[in-house]
C-alpha cells in the first residue's frame, strides 16, 4: 500500500480529523433509511393482514346456503313500446281554405272542442235560399189544411142560387104579363101596318094623278114593307111567349145548377188530402235542403272527435285543404290536413307465443323505460291480438294494456319500454339459488356439502327460475345446504364418460334459466 506523504498524520498512524462539514452530511443519510425501512416493513404488514390473508382464507372457505322456501312472484316480461290509442289526421269533409285555427302543437284538446274555422262565406248564400224555399212550401201547407175561406164558400152559394132560379124559371116558363105584353105589341105592329097601307093606297092614287113623285111613292112603299115586318117580328115572339122555354135550354140549365152544386160541394169539402200529403212532401223536401246546406256550414267548424294532443300541425290560415282520410300517412295526404290529433298513451307488446297462454285481460303490468329509470308505471291488459305476427321466424302476439299510474304523462309516444306481466305467484315453493345450479352426467342437479364439506353432486328437477333463485320440484327434502364454492382442490369436473372425480380443477356447466 502507498502512502501519500504529502497530507501529515499524527504518531498513531491515523489521518488528521476530516472537517466538520463534511462530517455532519454522511451522518444526516441513516436516519432517513431507518424511517424507510421501518415505513416498508409497516406497509407490507398491514398488505398481508389486509388482502394476502383474506384472500387465502377465501380460497380456503367453502361458500354454501341452505335450502329454503320462498314466494315466487312469476311474471312474463317482453319487449315493447309506447303508443297513442288513437291517432288520426283531421281535415274538413269539404275542400275549402282555412279561416282560423285555435290550437297550436303540444296543446291538449277535449271531445268536441272547437279546433279550426273553414271559410263559409260561399254557403250563407244558400242558407238564406233553402230557408225562403222552406217557408214557401210550409206556407202551402197551412193555406191547404186550412182549407176554403168562407167568403169563397159563400160566393159558390150564390152561383148556386142564380143557376137554380134560371132553372125554375126556364121550366115554369114564360109569365101570362110577357105573353100579354107581346101580344099588345103584336096590335101596335098592326095598326100601324094597317094605316101604312093606308097611306101606300093614297099616294098610289097621287102618283098615278101626278101629283107626288115616284120616289116619293116609293119612301111610302118602303115605310109599309117595314109595318109589315114588326107584325111579322110581333107575331113570332108572342108565339115564343107562349110556346115557354125549349127543353135545350131547360138542360142546359140543369147542367148549370149540377156545375154549380159540385163547386159548392168542393169549396165545403175542403182540401183532398193526397194534396195535403203531396205539400206535406214538398215541406220535406225543401227542409232536407235546409240541414244538408246547415250541415255543410257545419263541417266547416273542425272539432275534436275525442279527448287528446296535438302532435303536429299542417296547415295555416289561409291555406286551400282537401279533404283527407283520418289514417292516411302519406305526405301528399298529411301535408292537406289541419292537425294531428293523438289519444292517451298506452302499452303495445309483443309475447312470445309460449306465453300467451298465460295472459289475460285486465291482468296487472309493470312497465319500465330507459328514459326513466328507477321509474315502475303500471297498466291494466286491455286488447289480446286473436291473430299473431311472424317476424325473422319469431312467433308472437300483440298485446295492448293501458297506462294507469302516469299522472305526470312522463311515457311519451315512441319510447321502447320493457313489460312485466305479473302471471301469479308460486306459494312456498322449494328454491335454491341459480347459480348452484349446474349440468352433470347429462342431469341437471346441485353439490350438496356431505361430510367435512365434501361435494355430493344430487340431480333435481327444476321448476320456474326468478330473479336469483330457481324452483326445486323434487331431488331435494329442504334441509340440505347447497355449495356455491369448493374448497381448493376439491371442484368436481366431468369426466369424459360423464363420471365426476373429486380434487379435479374444473366446475360442471352451470344451466340456464328454464
Amino acid at each position: 500500500m502507498t502512502l501519500d506523504t504529502s497530507k501529515p498524520v499524527d504518531s498513531a498512524g491515523f489521518l488528521p480529523d476530516i472537517p466538520e462539514k463534511k462530517k455532519k452530511r454522511k451522518i444526516s443519510w441513516l436516519p432517513w433509511v431507518v424511517v424507510l425501512g421501518l415505513l416498508g416493513g409497516i406497509g407490507y404488514a398491514v398488505y398481508r393482514q389486509v388482502v394476502i390473508v383474506p384472500a387465502i382464507e377465501a380460497k380456503s372457505k367453502v361458500l354454501t346456503q341452505p335450502v329454503e322456501r320462498r314466494t315466487l312472484p312469476i311474471k312474463v316480461s317482453a319487449n315493447g313500446s309506447i303508443k297513442p290509442e288513437r291517432s288520426i289526421n283531421i281535415s274538413p269533409k269539404q275542400s275549402g281554405v282555412l279561416k282560423s285555427l285555435l290550437v297550436k302543437e303540444g296543446d291538449t284538446v277535449k271531445q268536441g272542442q272547437i279546433i279550426a274555422y273553414m271559410d263559409d262565406s260561399n254557403l250563407l248564400g244558400q242558407l238564406t235560399q233553402a230557408r225562403g224555399q222552406l217557408a214557401q212550401q210550409e206556407s202551402n201547407l197551412q193555406k191547404l189544411i186550412a182549407g176554403n175561406r168562407p167568403q169563397d164558400i159563400a160566393s159558390a152559394q150564390a152561383a148556386l142560387d142564380e143557376a137554380e132560379a134560371n132553372l125554375q124559371k126556364a121550366i115554369v116558363g114564360n109569365r101570362p104579363q110577357d105573353i100579354g105584353q107581346a101580344q099588345a105589341r103584336l096590335q101596335q105592329a098592326t095598326a100601324s101596318l094597317t094605316k101604312a097601307e093606308d097611306d101606300l093606297r093614297r099616294n098610289q092614287q097621287l102618283y098615278t094623278s101626278g101629283a107626288i113623285s115616284l120616289q116619293a111613292l116609293n119612301q111610302i112603299r118602303a115605310d109599309r114593307d117595314s109595318a109589315r115586318a114588326s107584325v111579322t117580328e110581333a107575331q113570332q115572339a108572342l108565339a115564343l111567349q107562349k110556346a115557354g122555354s125549349r127543353p135545350e135550354d131547360i138542360e142546359t140549365a140543369r147542367a148549370q145548377v149540377r156545375q154549380r152544386q159540385q163547386a159548392l160541394a168542393l169549396l165545403k169539402a175542403g182540401t183532398r188530402q193526397e194534396d195535403i200529403s203531396g205539400a206535406r212532401a214538398q215541406v220535406e223536401s225543401a227542409r232536407g235542403s235546409l240541414r244538408t246546406v246547415q250541415t255543410q256550414i257545419n263541417d266547416t267548424i273542425l272539432r275534436a272527435p275525442f279527448d287528446g294532443v296535438v302532435t303536429q300541425k299542417y296547415s295555416d290560415p289561409g291555406a286551400f285543404v282537401t279533404p283527407t282520410t283520418s289514417g292516411s300517412a302519406v305526405s301528399s295526404a298529411t301535408s292537406s290536413s289541419v292537425v294531428s290529433l293523438a289519444s292517451t298513451n298506452q302499452l303495445v307488446a309483443n309475447v312470445a307465443e309460449v306465453n300467451i297462454s298465460k295472459i289475460s285481460l285486465g291482468q296487472k303490468v309493470l312497465v319500465t323505460a330507459d328514459a326513466h329509470p328507477g321509474v315502475v308505471f303500471e297498466g291494466r291488459v286491455t286488447q289480446i291480438a286473436a291473430q299473431a305476427t311472424v317476424e325473422q321466424n319469431v312467433t308472437s302476439f300483440q298485446v295492448k294494456a293501458e297506462i294507469v299510474s302516469d299522472n305526470k304523462n312522463l311515457l311519451r309516444s315512441g319510447m321502447n319500454v320493457t313489460a312485466d306481466f305479473q302471471v301469479g305467484q308460486l306459494e312456498n315453493a322449494l328454491v335454491v339459488p341459480t347459480a348452484a345450479v349446474v349440468r352433470q352426467q347429462r342431469r341437471t342437479g346441485v353439490f350438496v356439502a356431505g361430510e367435512d364439506n365434501k361435494p355430493v353432486f344430487t340431480p333435481i328437477e327444476t321448476g320456474v327460475t326468478v330473479n336469483r333463485y330457481t324452483e326445486v320440484k323434487s331431488g331435494l327434502k329442504g334441509n340440505e345446504r347447497v355449495l356455491l364454492s369448493f374448497p381448493p382442490g376439491s371442484r368436481p369436473q366431468s369426466t369424459p364418460r360423464g363420471g365426476v372425480l373429486p380434487g379435479a380443477g374444473g366446475g360442471g356447466s352451470r344451466r340456464g334459466a328454464p
